[in-house]
C-alpha cells in the first residue's frame, strides 16, 4: 500500500492520497449529469461575481461586457440572463439604479429609454411625496410635543421612531413599489 502526504510516498496495503482522502488505485468518475451540474454552478458563480463586481462598482461597463465577449455563446447567454434578473431585481426605490439600468440597457441592447425615464420620473415623486409625509409628520410630532409643553428651536422630533412615520411610509412604499414592479415587468418583456 502507497499513501501520498505531501507529495511524499508512504508505504502501506492500499493507496490513499491523503490530500483527497480517495483510493489512488480507483479511478474517480463523474457523470456527464454531475459535470454538467458542476459546470452551470461555475457560470452561474461567474454571472454573479460580475453582478457585485459590477455594482459596487469595481469593474465598469465596458469590462463586463469584455468579459461576456470572451465567453462561448451558451455561456454568455445564461450569464446575461443571470446579469439581467440580478440588476433587474437589484432595482429599487432606495438608491438611484443609475449603474443598474445601464447594465440593464447594454443587454437589452439600448431599448430601455422610456422605461429609464419611468423610473427615474417614480423615483423623484417617490422622494418628493416621502419628504412631503416625513415633514408632514415631523409638523404633528412638534405640535404633540409643544402641547406637552416640550417646545423651543432644540427640540427635533425622532420622525423616524414615530409609528405615523412608519405607517406613512410603509403606504408609499406599497404604493410604489407596486408601480417599480410594473416596470420591471416591461423590462423583462423588452
Amino acid at each position: 500500500m502507497i499513501f501520498y502526504m505531501s507529495g511524499e510516498r508512504i508505504h502501506g496495503r492500499n493507496q490513499i492520497d491523503l490530500r483527497t482522502g480517495f483510493r489512488a488505485d480507483k479511478k474517480l468518475t463523474i457523470s456527464e449529469k454531475e459535470k454538467e451540474e458542476i459546470k452551470q454552478k461555475e457560470i452561474s458563480e461567474r454571472a454573479i461575481s460580475l453582478f457585485h463586481r459590477y455594482r459596487e462598482g469595481h469593474i465598469p461597463l465596458n469590462e463586463v461586457q469584455k468579459e461576456i465577449e470572451r465567453m462561448d455563446g451558451k455561456t454568455a447567454a445564461v450569464v446575461k440572463e443571470i446579469l439581467l434578473s440580478r440588476w433587474m431585481d437589484a432595482l429599487s426605490l432606495n438608491e438611484e439604479g443609475k449603474r443598474l439600468l445601464k447594465g440593464i440597457g447594454l443587454l437589452k441592447d439600448g431599448k430601455i429609454g422610456e422605461q429609464e425615464e419611468e423610473f427615474h420620473q417614480l423615483l423623484s415623486e417617490y422622494r418628493k411625496e416621502k419628504e412631503g409625509a416625513r415633514q408632514g409628520v415631523k409638523a404633528l410630532l412638534t405640535e404633540v410635543l409643544r402641547k406637552e409643553g416640550i417646545d423651543g428651536d432644540a427640540v427635533e422630533p425622532n420622525v423616524e421612531e414615530s409609528p405615523l412615520w412608519r405607517e406613512a411610509s410603509n403606504k408609499l412604499d406599497r404604493l410604489y413599489g407596486g408601480k417599480l414592479e410594473d416596470i420591471k415587468g416591461q423590462l423583462r418583456t423588452l
